[in-house]
């Protein structure tokens, strides 16, 4: 196994540093927004899917925000942060994007936080409760907690954390990433199996046709023929749109699309689509309407849903 990377702790008044391996970075609490609710929600992606609707009014205006989640057994903790600008602070303390495996939250390492960690001469991390990471002053500390905690890779937690765009990791979580290849696997699934049926047909065809006549010699006639080729030729017309949409889809996902639902039968089609930024948005706009695709903006964020008829 290789070496564990270094757990580097990032708060407000850190020294620049000289990195020469990419390293795990912590963010204090500075760096972004916490929230806590009761949701019966089971799986993150549903609880990242309402995360913004639940931050209306408590981020800055003009942020480029991300979210992130933690299950609890209470409920859900959300995370909102602003990845460009943790970015611009990184790099100048001298913390380059490519230098960045991974990002975590202090609120992740909850239980490692037994005492204070002091940040600096006036500030100190703190679990408030037992239950959030707190930036709190340090005159505020009693004399007997002012002994330091120290930080070390003991901190990284076992699971989570995110990847920024442009870093050494993929910017997929890894429940994103298992999902994404699942996706894939499923259209690597219908297209070799459509291939071989299709690359098939016309021996299959012919052997049924064969068959029919032999047991039924009126069907030689060549109006019944007609029929029985307009048949199959409706029949893979539809399959034909089927592949045609699904590989349209394929094309629209890319870094910062996730396909989070899809619906295809004889009649229509219908996808919903997870985009990170208005940007991303509006290239998956352009690809679907140039594949001829109905798309339309959810409510309030910037997934879209695209649908149709075969």
């Amino acid at each position: 196994m290789g070496k564990n990377k270094e757990l580097l702790l990032v708060h407000s008044s850190m020294e620049r540093v000289n990195l020469v391996e990419s390293v795990d970075i912590m963010l204090t609490p500075q760096f972004y927004t916490l929230k806590r609710e009761s949701l019966p929600l089971k799986y993150a992606y549903q609880a990242k899917k309402i995360a913004p609707s639940l931050f209306e009014g408590l981020l800055e205006e003009g942020g480029n925000y991300e979210y992130a989640v933690l299950k609890e057994e209470d409920g859900w903790t959300f995370i909102a942060y602003d990845s460009e600008k943790i970015t611009q602070f990184l790099e100048s303390k001298g913390i380059t994007v490519d230098k960045i495996a991974k990002i975590y939250f202090a609120q992740e390492a909850l239980k490692s936080f037994t005492k204070p960690l002091i940040l600096d001469e006036i500030q100190a991390l703190v679990a408030l409760e037992n239950s959030t990471v707190v930036v709190v002053p340090r005159i505020a500390l009693p004399e007997a907690e002012q002994e330091p905690l120290s930080f070390d890779e003991s901190f990284l937690p076992a699971k989570g954390g995110v990847s920024l765009k442009g870093g050494t990791s993929s910017v997929f979580t890894q429940q994103q990433a298992l999902s994404l290849a699942a996706i894939f696997l499923l259209f690597a699934g219908i297209f070799v199996v459509e291939g071989l049926r299709y690359s098939g047909n016309s021996q299959e065809d012919t052997e049924v046709l064969q068959s029919l006549y032999e047991a039924h010699p009126a069907l030689e006639s060549s109006y019944t023929r007609q029929g029985i080729i307009e048949k199959y030729r409706s029949i893979d017309k539809k399959e034909r749109k089927k592949r045609e949409v699904i590989k349209a889809f394929s094309s629209m996902i890319f870094k910062g699309v996730t396909l989070t639902s899809l619906n295809i039968n004889d009649k229509k089609f219908k996808a919903e689509f997870s985009c990170t930024s208005v940007d991303v948005a509006k290239r998956v706009k352009r690809l679907a309407k140039k594949a001829g695709h109905n798309v339309s903006t959810i409510k309030q964020s910037n997934n879209l849903k695209l649908e149709g008829n075969l």
